[in-house]
């Protein structure tokens, strides 16, 4: 196994990715609109990349957060709401943001488990800024950091008990982007004591979420060198060190224009800095043989912990999906 995440290119694997995803072994695999066309489809591709890596105990991921990213959505799935209608409820009513809120989780976490689906890239932990690029935007609970925290746990423990893993993103901040580091590299020139009272909050308050995913921006007050992703200083020091993050770290999606060089070298500098895990999201064959040759052979230590946090997973119990929604429908009447 190497410790690297793939996307495929459709709803259903091309010969040559059997192949190469059988020989490399990857550690997991991320799910995409492209390759979404029903609930059935789905659940045969999810079997299809277990069977070639040749183990059950594979995480599944997907970026299933609401608003402009749900990559399952209609007709088959409910559109769910951004992130930050849920911030907005709170202002207005607490206790019911927070109902809201979970039951919102537990239907997502439902759709996805019943598809194979084990792990969602959620929640968004940034704290949103007024003058940043709107690549965050409303996908962000609020700009009042605690309230951030508040919500992201409610989000992370309503996922675990709907038997779904959450990545909280994107260490340690990516509220202040004033550009979108799909295109280009945001830098980010706070210092870190202003970003240790906003953007850090979130992170600190769910240190213990078993994955978290970086931000590929450069953060000048703590490594003027290198961005998270490559910067042993960021995920050493303020990660590790002053977040107290514990869960296993993956780097954001290595084919954005954020990063630069070979795929070799993205590979090898997200490791070196500390990454447990490389993502790679497009599915394009040529970028995945460059970064599987850049791997090392995953540690039985992570293969352990990998299979651990998803058997963990697998044992919660199955919701009465209509009760779940019948109370959520009732609540988001009530806002």
């Amino acid at each position: 196994m190497i410790p690297a995440i793939f996307g495929c290119a459709g709803p259903s694997l091309t010969e040559e990715e059997r192949a190469f995803f059988a020989k490399v072994k990857p550690a997991g695999f991320i799910i995409f609109k492209r390759n979404v066309e029903d609930p059935d489809q789905l659940s045969a591709l999810i079997k299809d990349l277990k069977q070639t890596v040749g183990r059950h105990k594979v995480p599944i991921l997907v970026d299933q957060e609401g608003g402009r990213v749900q990559r399952l959505s209609e007709p088959y799935w409910r559109k769910y709401p951004p992130m930050t209608v849920f911030g907005d409820m709170a202002q207005k009513d607490p206790t019911l943001a927070a109902s809201a809120l979970r039951l919102n989780t537990r239907l997502i976490a439902d759709d996805l488990r019943r598809v194979g689906i084990n792990v969602d890239c959620l929640p968004v932990l940034d704290v949103r800024q007024g003058d940043a690029d709107p690549i965050i935007g409303d996908r962000a609970f609020s700009n009042d950091p605690g309230l951030v925290a508040a919500m992201g746990r409610i989000v992370v423990d309503a996922l675990m008990e709907g038997g779904v893993l959450p990545v909280i993103k994107h260490l340690p901040g990516h509220g202040r982007a004033r550009a979108d580091s799909h295109l280009e590299l945001p830098v980010v020139d706070a210092s870190v004591a202003e970003m240790d009272d906003t953007d850090f909050v979130p992170f600190k308050a769910i240190a213990d979420a078993p994955f978290g995913m970086t931000a590929h921006i450069k953060y000048t007050n703590i490594d003027p060198k290198q961005c998270a992703t490559l910067s042993r200083v960021v995920i050493g020091r303020i990660i590790r060190m002053k977040m107290g993050f514990t869960g296993l770290l993956m780097s954001d999606d290595l084919s954005m224009k954020a990063l630069e060089g070979t795929f070799e070298d993205r590979t090898r500098g997200a490791f070196a800095a500390g990454c447990d895990l490389v993502l790679h999201c497009n599915g394009d064959m040529d970028e995945m043989r460059s970064i599987a040759s850049a791997c090392h052979v995953a540690s039985g230590k992570l293969e352990k912990r990998l299979a651990t946090l998803i058997s963990d997973a697998d044992r919660a119990p199955r919701p009465d999906r209509e009760d779940l929604r019948r109370r959520y429908d009732a609540l988001m009447e009530k806002f």
